[in-house]
């Protein structure tokens, strides 16, 4: 099955320059990238489940990201999640940050938590989006790599039970922007520097 990804989601990948990427943070995500390649030299299921304090905006934006770049170099066998040390809701600016960018997104319930499909593919799976703690049953339980996107979750979650790797991979919090007039850029950025790192993270498993 072609997991061919939407035409706009492709130049988006395109028009992304991993040259851009410093040295410093090529290390902070060497990591990430040695897990993943453990896994596919032991012909083991990766799971990633990111993990910010509210599950609200980045750690959305990386998984989404990452399951698009799995599928995008055709790295089979990855299923990335997202989480928060609590619950509250995928930040509406974030699905239209997504949409903008390519992806098809529809809400699937109301109220405040409402469910999301992702899809960045006419034939892969979508990523379904919610806010939730990262130990929900929707996630893994065991054998999955704990992302820390931002610095809050990584200090005030000291153990995330199950996981057999852990690391940090921080990103600046676009909330600091809300209400302002540089919102919309913010996010458009903060999702391309995103995407950026996650190509540079599967594309360097080729």
């Amino acid at each position: 099955m072609s997991n061919t990804l939407f035409e706009t989601i492709n130049k988006t990948i395109n028009a992304l320059n991993v040259n851009t990427i410093s040295e410093e943070r090529k290390a902070v995500l060497t990591p990430l990238i040695n897990y993943v390649k453990e896994k596919i030299e032991a012909n083991q299921p990766i799971r990633l489940n990111f993990i910010c304090t509210h599950n609200s905006r980045r750690s959305h934006l990386s998984q989404i990201w990452a399951q698009t770049m799995a599928a995008h170099f055709n790295i089979n066998n990855v299923n990335c999640y997202s989480g928060g040390t609590e619950a509250t809701a995928m930040f509406p600016k974030v699905g239209e940050t997504l949409q903008n960018q390519g992806f098809k997104i529809n809400q699937l319930s109301e109220g405040s938590n409402p469910v999301y499909s992702v899809k960045f593919s006419e034939n892969a799976p979508a990523v379904i989006a919610f806010s939730k703690r990262y130990e929900n049953a929707f996630n893994p339980s065991s054998n999955f790599a704990a992302i820390m996107t931002c610095s809050s979750a990584d200090q005030g979650c000291p153990m995330v039970l199950g996981c057999d790797k852990r690391v940090a991979v921080t990103y600046e919090d676009p909330k600091q922007s809300d209400g302002t007039p540089q919102q919309t850029e913010t996010y458009f950025n903060r999702s391309l520097e995103i995407a950026t790192e996650m190509k540079y993270v599967f594309g360097s498993l080729l």
